[in-house]
């Protein structure tokens, strides 16, 4: 006996166009392809990040004069600030040397290692 939802069984349904299309055509677009790969960023994104670079290697000479500023102040509109100048600095200094993730070491069902220390005879 065939199977309810087998294709050339008695209970199968046709295919609509509106299906057909559907199916064909990888949703509503018309001639749309399966889309971007896994990994590849879009070209804004990828543009908006090669702009960000040339501004940060043309500006990175004057990086440490800005921060001196914040620091110490220029006598006139910007007030000395060190605690700012050092926070500038560490959030910058995340997109050269990345953070290292937080890792947690625990033994079995979460529970604490258990060490052993013997010493030899």
């Amino acid at each position: 006996m065939p199977n309810r939802l087998d294709k050339d069984g008695p209970m199968a349904r046709k295919e609509s166009e509106m299906e057909k299309k559907s199916r064909l055509n990888y949703g509503n677009l018309p001639g749309a392809g399966p889309g971007r790969p896994k990994g590849v960023p879009n070209k804004a994104t990828q543009n908006v990040r090669e702009m960000i670079a040339v501004v940060a290697e043309q500006n990175a000479s004057k990086f440490a004069e800005w921060l001196n500023t914040v620091a110490v102040g220029d006598g006139k509109q910007v007030k000395p600030d060190p605690g700012k100048a050092a926070d500038l600095y560490l959030r910058a200094i995340e997109y050269h040397i990345p953070k290292l993730a937080r890792t947690e070491v625990s033994g079995t069902n979460g529970e604490p290692i258990k060490q052993v220390i013997t010493w030899a005879k």
